[in-house]
């Protein structure tokens, strides 16, 4: 008897081991036997998706007020200051039409980033407006100094925002800008903007952000009221 006494804590200790390991592995839950639970897994999915879109609304002030300082210094002299409201579900509906739509859209755009920034790919919308500012460039100088910078921050190795387009395409970018023209980076900005719109767009469309902007504000009944 006393032999099988000194045996039961051990045991006990082991099946104590087993209940928990088992618990962690059912994402906090206890087994069939036990008898207490953690929160519902409903509740965890509320709180990551809490975080998340709270996450997105973060980066998303970054650029639009990286993007509304850009614009004050650009317009200053015009007078001109642009606000960047949320859009309304309708007009975040439209984003999902075609990917020219959303990047037509400041607030659009701005979110775009952010997205690919979480995703740690925004060298690609970087280039492509780089790319779309390069086309606008009207004196020579500025346009080659401006295709230098291009190739040195997006596409020589190892640069700091190399994005991903193959060797070849990068020789002929290079041997172009000795001589730059407006259309030194076509097949580069061509090939990320594919790359975007067949990749990123759709995975964008799918996020939690994007859905939470698209949800219509239900009206309260204070509002009907009124």
């Amino acid at each position: 008897r006393g032999a099988a006494r000194a045996e039961r804590p051990g045991m006990q200790s082991a099946l104590l081991l087993a209940a928990r390991h088992g618990t962690a592995r059912h994402g906090g839950r206890m087994e069939r036997g036990g008898r207490r639970r953690s929160e519902p897994e409903d509740t965890d999915k509320g709180r990551m998706k809490r975080t998340i879109i709270k996450d997105w609304k973060t980066r998303l002030s970054y650029f639009l007020q990286n993007s509304s300082n850009f614009n004050k210094r650009k317009s200053k002299k015009a007078g001109k200051h642009r606000n960047y409201f949320r859009p309304s579900p309708e007009e975040a509906q439209l984003w999902s039409e075609a990917f020219d739509e959303l990047l037509a859209n400041k607030y659009g755009l701005a979110a775009f980033r952010a997205f690919l920034k979480s995703e740690f790919c925004e060298e690609n919308i970087e280039f492509w407006l780089a790319c779309e500012d390069f086309k606008k460039t009207k004196s020579p100088q500025k346009l080659t100094s401006k295709a230098k910078k291009i190739y040195n921050d997006f596409i020589e190795k190892e640069a700091p925002k190399e994005i991903n387009i193959d060797f070849q395409t990068k020789n002929i970018i290079a041997q172009n800008i000795q001589e730059a023209t407006h259309t030194c980076f076509s097949v580069a900005q061509k090939r990320v903007y594919s790359l975007m719109e067949n990749n990123s767009y759709p995975r964008f469309l799918e996020s939690e952000f994007y859905q939470e902007l698209c949800k219509k504000t239900p009206i309260s009944r204070a509002a009907q009221g009124t």
